[in-house]
């Protein structure tokens, strides 16, 4: 037996590592597009691109665990094209892998803007060599513009600051994350990058990049160009996919899985991380999760179905951002709610507590309390009802 990995990102390695711990024993084949060792993705929009902050990627493991995990890796190799019925991938070399279970792990791509691709000083940010790239224009930039208030383009906004550049972020939103977090407590984000210097515009609209050879402007649909020597779009991803075109398996955003994460219609062909859109078995329903605790989770499902061990149960998810010296913790789905509890400031501890049309706690945001974020997490798992919640706020503000 043998078990192919495509992915060399968390999902895969993290997938190999519970593989290994559960006791299998076979060959463990993994395939990585990047030619880097394995490497943890947050600090990429973290420390990273910290003056002070580290030249390399964070590895995921270090060489005595690598070689411990004994997988086969193929770094610097990406796939083209899985065939189902013969069981085997093909990569853009040419060279062919044959496989008893396969683990499809490839993350997803950033969305980019028109004219992106025409002019240097464009930037996404997904992989190691982007952060260095930023971190490099970031040390002579004066003027940074971000596309996207979301969690990327805030973290960079952060980052950004450290150098002292002059930084803008731009929004269609009129409140910035309103539809995962709600108006109010995306415009206390917002406030944050304001009092932190960044000048914040929402409700508008990109229209076009300026410059000859190197961006000098971001353009919007008012009519204003904003200056610009360095621009980051941050405007979400989506999921990898394009190499499976021709496989014939389910996709819509993202892999169709059950709820043990195995491709629908498919025997021993699983997905893991941000490329899966799996039956999530907390809420009974179909979702596709870009966090990084989903695709540590994925690995442990994947590797129990395997091995025939009972499958842990899925948790609620949980995400984390770190902004100007501040750790923002959002834990469940806040926005299959509205916000029911809220208190502080984004910078004297936030706390935001979400329920639903029932008045059960579906998610909540807080910010530099860990304990609180516990005492939250553990009244989502449970479906507490917010008039039983008792978090100690003194005073809270009922919504």
């Amino acid at each position: 037996m043998s078990i192919l990995i495509i992915g060399a990102s968390v999902a895969g390695i993290r997938t190999a590592q519970a593989l290994r711990m559960q006791g299998y024993n076979d060959a463990i084949t993994v395939v990585g597009e990047e030619v880097h060792q394995p490497y943890d993705k947050p600090p990429l929009s973290k420390e990273m691109l910290l003056p002070d902050g580290p030249n390399q990627p964070v590895p995921l493991l270090s060489s005595a665990e690598l070689e411990a995990l004994d997988v086969q890796m193929h770094l610097g190799t990406r796939a083209v094209a899985l065939d189902v019925n013969e069981r085997v991938v093909t990569t853009h070399d040419g060279t062919t892998f044959p496989f008893d279970d396969l683990v499809i792990a490839t993350g997803v791509t950033p969305r980019t803007l028109p004219g992106a691709d025409t002019l240097t000083g464009i930037h996404t940010l997904r992989n190691a060599e982007d952060a260095v790239a930023l971190r490099v224009g970031l040390a002579t930039a004066q003027d940074v513009v971000v596309i996207g208030a979301g969690f990327i383009g805030a973290e960079f906004a952060s980052a950004a600051r450290a150098y002292g550049t002059r930084v803008t972020i731009i929004e269609t939103q009129q409140v910035p994350l309103t539809r995962v977090l709600g108006a109010e407590v995306g415009a206390e984000l917002a406030r944050l990058h304001e009092v932190n210097g960044v000048t914040v515009h929402t409700g508008v609209q990109f229209s076009h990049f300026v410059g000859d050879s190197h961006v000098s402007g971001v353009a919007l649909e008012d009519g204003r160009v904003l200056p610009a020597d360095l621009v980051v779009v941050g405007i979400g991803a989506t999921p990898a996919t394009e190499w499976l075109a021709s496989s014939g398996l389910p996709i819509t955003n993202g892999l169709e899985c059950d709820a043990s994460l195995h491709v629908r219609g498919t025997d021993r062909i699983f997905a893991a991380g941000d490329i899966a859109r799996w039956a999530h078995g907390f809420y009974g329903s179909d979702l596709r999760i870009e966090h990084w605790t989903n695709a540590n989770e994925h690995a442990g499902i994947i590797a129990a179905d395997v091995m025939g061990t009972s499958v842990p149960h899925a948790q609620v998810p949980y995400v984390w951002s770190d902004q100007y010296g501040h750790r923002i913790q959002i834990v469940g789905r806040p926005g299959d709610g509205a916000v029911a509890i809220s208190h502080g400031t984004v910078e004297c501890g936030l706390v935001a507590v979400y329920a639903d049309e029932a008045g059960i706690v579906t998610g909540a945001l807080v910010v530099d309390d860990p304990r609180m974020l516990m005492k939250c997490r553990k009244a989502v798992t449970k479906r507490v009802a917010v008039t039983d919640l008792d978090l100690g706020l003194t005073p809270a503000r009922p919504v």
